[in-house]
């Protein structure tokens, strides 16, 4: 957990996020307001972590579903890196267990992406003083803490478990194209492996995931942010 400390005078922000649309409506909304200003934006998670770094910002707007690599996994990496750097995630999916998992890897916030502007704005500002908002509430770190021992008495889920993805890298991109619709067959000529390969990665990726069929494994890893919708 981060200390309390003084809000700067100008809050440096910055936006991780694949729309365009998105990113340019934030930095709007932020943008007019006297004591806030913008110095990044990033598309995907593959180049975000060098800019963050390099730029170094207050607070970091940041989104689950990224192309390479996914928000919660460049939370974690940043918040090692850089514990001073507090992050707002912005999501499609705004569930008790989410946020729980997302506030233990170093977020300070966690909210849907139709968040209202003021509130986006004053969560900026709470969790640059090092201040979290957890559903809706303006906790201490030393509040935010007991929030989450609550929350893993409630859910059984180990203190250092993380949202990071359990499986390697073959099976996140054999489950990419599980949800893209493509059968066994299909993802063993796209990948240029055998049929029997690709059904071995299956197997493990349902035994990982505890989960019965494809299409579980799929909805699971969506909304945990490990892969992505295909585009329309």
């Amino acid at each position: 957990m981060t200390e309390t400390v003084t809000v700067p005078d100008v809050i440096r922000v910055a936006i991780v996020d694949d729309h365009f649309f998105f990113r340019q409506g934030v930095r709007d909304v932020l943008n007019v307001e006297p004591d806030i200003v913008v110095v990044a934006e990033c598309e995907d998670g593959q180049g975000a972590l060098e800019v963050l770094k390099s730029v170094h910002p207050d607070v970091v707007l940041m989104d689950v579903n990224l192309p390479n690599v996914n928000g919660l996994q460049i939370t974690q990496r940043l918040k090692s890196a850089s514990p001073d750097i507090n992050v707002i995630i912005l999501t499609a999916y705004d569930d008790e267990e989410q946020i729980y998992r997302a506030i233990r890897i170093g977020a300070s916030a966690y909210f849907a992406k139709d968040v209202a502007p003021a509130q986006l704005l004053d969560t900026v500002r709470t969790v640059a003083e090092g201040y979290y908002v957890i559903a809706n509430r303006r906790l201490t770190p030393e509040q935010a803490e007991q929030w989450l021992l609550e929350l893993y008495r409630r859910y059984g889920i180990s203190p250092e478990d993380t949202m990071l993805s359990p499986l390697t890298n073959r099976q996140m991109e054999i489950l990419q194209l599980i949800i893209e619709g493509l059968s066994n067959k299909q993802i063993a000529m796209r990948l240029g492996i055998s049929q029997q390969t690709v059904k071995n990665h299956v197997t493990s990726i349902l035994a990982k995931l505890n989960r019965s069929d494809r299409t579980q494994a799929a909805i699971y890893a969506l909304r945990h942010g490990w892969v992505r919708l295909p585009d329309a």
